[in-house]
């Protein structure tokens, strides 16, 4: 019986509070001409026959968990939703964005019939508050594994994913069960097996243990739920995605000194002492992969360049986290989106430093960011991320961003770093903002970058010219970054909901200024992001 009412609920919020029927003026085709498309490949020709059997299944595995974040992120059912589009084009623009909502235009509706998009998605019911979720009194409301509905009586009750998306979920438990007696590594077999549980059990402890002794694969899969960016409400339900990697040896040999660095570099955060006590695991992974496969949260609009897991505080103050570094992806932004935004909007005598390595070393070093500063608040009263609700995200990136820029830095200073410039990487990282907030700062990223730009504005880190082009004043922008990274890592180490709520209010928005910059950058083609032409088909053998 629950499983029917949560249906129902999720029905409902596939409806969304009708606008009724009007004509529609979007085009189409130029929306989703927005979006470059990428196929993913890669050359798989050293796998064994036993691992090739194995990646089909998990693209099956993984194509289970895209089904399940259609109706986390939409509340209802996919094909119900695309088979009413008689537009192809505004079919494949939905899909992009998973929905009527275009993720990257301040979740505009762009399909007739659909109202706002419910800050808490499909994960609660629609005419929920704020104010009476808070009173209700249920111990697993705000577990990350949850769905929230309303049963026959109109009263909310929880539901564990696995029961919610049973069919679905079983279905991935098996081909994971099947996928492990194929595996070549006995750790990627083993987390498989685990991971399988997990989907049963919504208990990823154990799993996410075992994902970090996975150092020998040649393939790897990130499955299940694991990020929070779609509960816009209140930041705790985890949403379904799924990953297909293969490892790239050569540079993965390349970037292994860095973790070793890991605990002396939580002592250099610019913080005080009692903000980087916590010690980072010590058995972190930092390697490089060709992506096959994105599924899920991890897919909608903008899509996800390097992986750094697992979320569970838990696992990373025991063991750290891996930080997966997806480069065929992010060559692919770099050479279709920053390069050609820097020829517009950075002065044309900075423009040569802007440089793949300085964008793929600021990407890695922002997923290192994230395992270091701290996990647990200072008054002991739980998590950061608990601590700061809906507003944690947007912090968080933040964190790891301006970190990030902190990190590579600091290790060129110490001769470990010698890659690229400073140069080239305070200037890619402005280009990466203009990238990364072109078309609004609706998202937990688009809000950090506008936390980080206004920021540095305000320190003159940077110079804008008449003419609307950007360049580095390099030794105020070290300053800048040092002073905004112990600021986030202040605020979250004290939990203090209200005051990251307003700073995110007033400073996580694109101001008219920029604004006008970025406007420049209307018909000049460069596209929004990029979507995947994806499967089996497509790799290289």
């Amino acid at each position: 019986m629950k499983f029917k009412y949560l249906a129902m609920t999720l029905a409902l919020t596939a409806t969304l509070f009708s606008c009724g029927e009007k004509k529609c003026t979007e085009n189409y085709e130029a929306l989703a001409n927005q979006y470059a498309k990428v196929t993913l490949t890669t050359d798989i020709s050293h796998l064994s026959d036993n691992e090739v059997k194995m990646l089909d299944l998990l693209f099956k595995a993984g194509k289970l968990m895209d089904d399940i974040y259609w109706h986390e992120n939409l509340g209802g059912c996919k094909h119900e939703f695309l088979d009413k589009i008689e537009d192809p084009n505004a079919r494949k623009y939905a899909e992009i964005n998973y929905g009527p909502w275009d993720q990257l235009d301040n979740r505009r509706i762009f399909i007739p019939g659909y109202g706002p998009k419910p800050e808490g998605a499909g994960f609660y019911p629609t005419d929920m508050t704020k104010e009476e979720f808070e009173a209700w009194e249920n111990p697993d409301k705000t577990s990350q594994y949850t769905m929230v509905y309303r049963d026959e009586n109109g009263s909310l009750q929880t539901m564990w994913y696995h029961d919610a998306f049973a069919n679905k979920i079983n279905k991935a438990a098996d081909l994971l069960m099947e996928a492990s007696e194929l595996a070549a590594d006995e750790e990627f077999a083993e987390y498989l097996r685990l991971r399988a549980k997990a989907l049963l059990t919504d208990d990823y402890y154990y799993s996410d243990m075992a994902w970090m002794d996975v150092r020998n694969n040649n393939v790897d899969f990130v499955v299940g739920p694991i990020e929070n960016y779609t509960d816009g409400l209140f930041g705790y339900k985890a949403a379904h995605e799924s990953f297909i990697l293969i490892k790239d040896q050569e540079w993965t040999k390349k970037l292994s000194r860095y973790v070793a660095l890991l605990p002396e570099l939580q002592t250099k955060l610019p913080v005080e002492d009692k903000y980087k006590q916590e010690k980072p695991g010590s058995d972190a992974d930092l390697a490089a992969y060709d992506v096959v496969y994105y599924g899920g949260d991890c897919n909608m609009a903008s899509k996800t360049i390097a992986i750094n897991l697992p979320n569970d505080e838990r696992v990373q103050l025991q063991k750290g986290t891996r930080k997966l570094q997806l480069k065929n992806a992010m060559k692919a932004k770099f050479d279709k989106i920053v390069v050609p935004i820097s020829e517009v909007l950075v002065a044309p005598e900075a423009r040569q430093n802007i440089k793949f390595d300085a964008f793929f070393a600021n990407v890695m070093f922002h997923e290192v960011a994230h395992g270091l500063g701290i996990k647990n608040t200072l008054d002991g009263s739980g998590t950061v991320r608990h601590a700061l609700k809906e507003q944690y995200s947007a912090i968080e990136e933040a964190k790891a961003d301006i970190l990030g820029l902190f990190l590579v830095t600091k290790l060129s200073e110490m001769g470990e770093y010698t890659n690229t410039t400073m140069e080239e990487n305070y200037t890619t990282f402005m280009a990466g903002i203009f990238r990364s907030v072109r078309f609004g700062a609706a998202s937990a990223h688009g809000k950090a970058n506008m936390i980080e730009f206004n920021y540095l504005a305000n320190e003159g880190a940077f110079t804008r010219d008449e003419n609307g082009l950007y360049n580095i004043d390099f030794e105020k922008m070290k300053l800048a970054v040092e002073k905004l990274g112990g600021a986030i890592l202040t605020a979250q180490g004290n939990g203090d909901y209200e005051f990251v709520k307003n700073w995110i209010a007033t400073d996580g928005v694109i101001k008219p200024e920029l604004q006008a910059d970025l406007d420049k950058l209307a018909g000049s083609g460069i596209p929004k992001d990029i979507w995947y032409e994806m499967g089996m088909e497509y790799l290289k053998r």
